[in-house]
């Protein structure tokens, strides 16, 4: 029997906020989570690709999830991202995650390498092997390359502690092909911003979300008339977002959520290297967006 947790809701994938001189910002880091912890969140994924998971040493990883675990305590589920080039790292990133006091890990293929369904499975199975924390897939094949298909999830049934999807395909078909071949063995949340209000109709439980990070009320005023099937205020509310949500699906997702939330008062846009702060007609365009999207807030 797969493990039983209460993962539901919107959780933001919260950014790491970094120094000028690129050095860990704990403190910021913590402000913007208790900041999102007071809009009503209702878990926090850290260290996902917003949080610039290859780009923090295992040192500092530990580091930012020692201090959210200091401001979320046991109020809402902490889960980290285990992003990793090889399985044994990922082995080695979720054992000390959990002696950071983390309640769960949102794992993702190996990095750089496109796998195979047994490779795949396999991956899977050993960072499963290696933790008794419960885990969630990510699969974004647009970005990892690694397409987790239902068959796959189909394999990696009898293991316990898989317990949950993150669904960032694209393709909102997939999640009706993966309740028709797996029922209701896996918890689905969607997981790219541009196709949520979709993915909840078509039965998601959870939303894992970037910008929720820079609007979290807004954020959760759609989230609340979606379960409550309110679709035509759902409708306005993501309609009126959908500008920004598209950010969620740029190569640039992380430069362009972490300027909407320096814009609205959490954070800066500092990222490390290879990355780089948007600049010029790229950076414009985008405040332009955020800028009169602020404007027009539903209330």
């Amino acid at each position: 029997m797969p493990l039983k947790v209460d993962w539901h809701g919107v959780y933001p994938a919260v950014p790491t906020q970094f120094h000028d001189d690129f050095t860990l910002d704990l403190p910021s880091t913590q402000r913007h989570v208790e900041a999102l912890l007071a809009e009503g969140i209702h878990g926090l994924v850290m260290l996902g690709t917003i949080g610039e998971n290859c780009s923090l040493s295992l040192d500092e990883k530990v580091k930012v999830l020692r201090a959210t675990k200091e401001v979320c305590k046991d109020q809402v589920p902490l889960i980290t991202g285990v992003a990793e080039f090889t399985t044994a790292n990922a082995c080695e990133t979720a054992k000390a995650a959990a002696s950071a006091g983390v309640d769960g890990l949102m794992v993702m293929p190996g990095m750089v390498y496109k796998s195979d369904r047994c490779e795949t499975v396999n991956h899977f199975r050993t960072v499963a092997a290696a933790t008794d924390l419960p885990i969630m897939c990510y699969n974004n094949p647009p970005v990892y390359r690694v397409d987790i298909t239902p068959e796959m999830f189909e394999d990696l049934a009898d293991v316990e502690n898989i317990v949950c999807i993150k669904e960032a395909a694209g393709d909102t078909r997939r999640i009706t092909d993966l309740f028709n071949k797996l029922g209701d063995r896996y918890l689905i949340f969607s997981g790219l911003d541009d196709v949520a209000l979709e993915s909840i109709m078509l039965g998601c439980t959870g939303w894992i979300s970037g910008l929720v990070d820079a609007f979290p009320r807004e954020n959760r005023l759609m989230w609340d008339a979606a379960v409550a099937e309110d679709w035509k205020r759902g409708l306005e509310i993501y309609r009126w977002y959908m500008p920004m949500l598209h950010f969620d699906s740029d190569p640039k997702l992380v430069q362009y959520i972490k300027l909407a939330c320096a814009e609205m008062g959490y954070g800066t846009e500092t990222v490390r290297a290879p990355r780089l702060p948007l600049a010029g007609e790229q950076r414009e365009a985008a405040l332009k967006i955020i800028r009169e999207s602020a404007a027009t807030r539903p209330a």
